[in-house]
């Protein structure tokens, strides 16, 4: 599947802003198993989300041929 590419830029901080709210909601939500689901579901897709978007400022520092981590 393509996608443009401000989309696919996008995907790793929107992942990392759904992961943040659905941690928040887990926080205030008072329903029988909604808290522990949110919280699971937060957790993943802030894991996500990270893993993403170090996997791909990983793969540019090597296709450049930088191989300093910090820059």
């Amino acid at each position: 599947m393509w996608v443009s590419k401000p989309v696919y830029e996008a995907v790793p901080y929107i992942y990392g802003i759904a992961g943040a709210i659905l941690f928040g909601l887990s926080m205030y939500l008072d329903f029988w198993w909604l808290p522990t689901l949110c919280l699971v579901l937060g957790i993943v897709c802030l894991v996500y989300g990270l893993v993403l978007w170090l996997r791909r400022r990983d793969y540019r520092t090597h296709r450049t041929g930088n191989d300093d981590p910090l820059g």
